[in-house]
């Protein structure tokens, strides 16, 4: 697990290598999902060229960049979902900075674990259910990439905003980008060994079908005391509230595994670093006019990241 000081953990990830392990010059494989369904009639996708089709005779187009929009118009909520553009931008600047790779680092030793009881002869497909910009997919694989363990890994991130999907497509890390939702995720039945759902919306009827028994998702989610020194500066009263119940998801069919909490500080030391962190937070949309000219007087700012993060099963 990532070291830092102020990290308090409820669990101790199993799998762990041992020496004689660490040894093998075998490292884990990335490659780009295959395992895609049309998000019409559910049949799989085959590429053909630039283009994804299925035996019906559905096609989807390959964006210059390299993603695919599967997000068809029944399954829109509005003419342009998700995050804007320059919300994105400001995501990808605040990320890219590193203030969150403890958490890359944590949810990695997640899917280390996971994957470690795999079998060695099947590729084992992650997807990342709402992935932005692709960081955490794109440094999930970095860290693979020198990770000594003999496992085949594909990655598939999805998100209802094409301009998201578009920057992550732009990353390095072999995967497939694709414009979509998680009520209508386009996999096939049973074929996603592990779902990422970080600082994002869970759909458990839309994670339910497309994995197999057995089958994790890791969720992150904030902490009652995440960012409080922001949301202190913004608004007349801060609530510290809980993070997200698990109802919902043990009504779905999954049972809660582990859960680790994990706190660290991080200083932002511009102006555009303190607006790049607000414009990915939903207290953008929120603060007062004042709460606003508060925050624009901070030449500099410490908060606290506090965030939960649980591993869940398929039952």
């Amino acid at each position: 697990l990532a070291r830092h000081d102020c990290l308090r953990i409820r669990w101790v990830v199993e799998g762990t290598q041992t020496p004689a392990r660490r040894s093998r010059s075998t490292q884990m494989h990335v490659t780009a999902a295959t395992n895609l369904a049309c998000p019409i009639d559910a049949s799989p996708l085959s590429t053909d060229g630039a283009v994804l089709r299925c035996a019906a005779g559905h096609s989807f187009d390959r964006a210059r960049e390299g993603y695919c929009n599967l997000l068809v118009v029944q399954h829109k909520a509005s003419r342009d979902p998700g995050d804007s553009k320059e919300m994105v931008a400001a995501r990808r600047r605040f990320l890219e900075a590193g203030h969150y790779a403890p958490i890359a680092g944590n949810v990695f030793e997640t899917v280390r674990a996971c994957t470690a009881v795999a079998p060695p002869s099947r590729t084992y497909h992650i997807l990342d259910a709402g992935c932005g910009e692709g960081y955490y997919l794109d440094r999930i694989g970095k860290l693979a990439a020198s990770c000594p363990q003999p496992t085949a890994i594909s990655f598939a991130g999805i998100d209802v905003s094409k301009w998201a999907v578009k920057a992550a497509a732009r990353k390095p890390t072999p995967a497939a980008w694709l414009v979509a939702n998680n009520r209508h995720p386009p996999f096939l039945p049973g074929s996603v060994e592990l779902i990422l759902c970080l600082f994002g919306f869970p759909v458990w009827e839309g994670f339910w079908p497309i994995q197999p028994v057995g089958g994790h998702v890791v969720l992150v989610d904030p902490g009652p005391d995440h960012l409080i020194e922001l949301r202190e500066i913004i608004y007349p009263t801060v609530t510290r509230s809980e993070s997200t119940p698990q109802a919902a998801a043990q009504a779905a069919g999954y049972a809660l595994q582990r859960e680790q909490i994990l706190r660290f500080q991080l200083t932002l030391d511009s102006q555009r670093a303190i607006q790049d962190l607000l414009a990915m937070t939903p207290h953008a949309h929120r603060l007062s006019q004042a709460g606003r000219e508060a925050l624009a007087r901070r030449s500099a700012l410490t908060v606290t990241a506090d965030v939960v993060l649980r591993l869940l099963a398929r039952k």
